[in-house]
């Protein structure tokens, strides 16, 4: 089947971002007075945040309440918004607005999911001229029931650009969250990119139709 949308994740499959994410939630994690390990923190990688502080902070063997998340997630976010506003390190992944409008001029549209929340994704897409044009859509962790590694995210993503038919999208990311993700949804492609957070070989033990270098092989790769 044709695909008629590309769902890119954002943050080290589109956006260049050296360990921004994982820098900001290991401070967020140390303010608050949390021990953590480089490896866990970067297995969470792609999923929505809440989250991904409750599991780290389970497996520190601290308490993990609802309450405790939130003050840990708020700090984190503050400190991406202001990571994403004002950190010279931030752009686009090389050739990510190019792919973005080849595959838009053969008709195929473009989103981005993202285990981010609204307020982050919004900064970024301003940050890199993104929020007029570029792209079809965006869908954000707390605009679905569901982050990653459920389907919520690229469902939503269909219902706002008309797509009807999984086998028809193909999702891209950069973790394991990503490829679970697309997998779940019943995406026609499920497509691991490896300039990210994870290894090809880390992506590999994963559910996927492909695994390639960067998101500039898109267009090649629907062809």
């Amino acid at each position: 089947m044709q695909i008629e949308l590309v769902i890119f994740d954002i943050a080290g499959t589109t956006v260049e971002d050296p360990d921004g994410v994982g820098g900001c939630l290991k401070s967020a994690l140390t303010a608050d007075g949390v021990v953590w390990n480089a490896e866990q923190v970067n297995s969470v990688m792609g999923i929505p945040k809440p989250l991904a502080i409750q599991e780290l902070l389970m497996v520190a063997g601290e308490p993990a309440g609802e309450d405790r998340v939130a003050l840990i997630h708020a700090d984190f976010k503050q400190r991406m918004i202001e990571y994403y506003r004002t950190c010279p390190d931030v752009r686009e992944v090389p050739g990510a607005a190019e792919t973005f409008q080849l595959l838009r001029s053969r008709g195929v549209k473009v989103a981005l999911d993202t285990g981010f929340d609204r307020s982050i994704v919004e900064v970024i897409l301003a940050r890199l001229g993104w929020d007029a044009g570029v792209i079809d859509a965006s869908v954000t962790s707390d605009e679905v029931e569901r982050g990653r590694p459920y389907p919520d995210l690229v469902f939503e993503a269909m219902k706002r650009t008309g797509v009807k038919n999984a086998q028809a999208v193909a999702k891209v990311g950069d973790t394991p969250s990503d490829l679970q993700e697309g997998t779940a949804a019943g995406c026609g492609m499920v497509i691991g990119v490896t300039e990210g957070t994870h290894s090809r070989e880390l992506l590999a033990v994963h559910p996927h139709t492909h695994i390639v270098d960067n998101v500039r092989s898109m267009p090649a790769l629907l062809r």
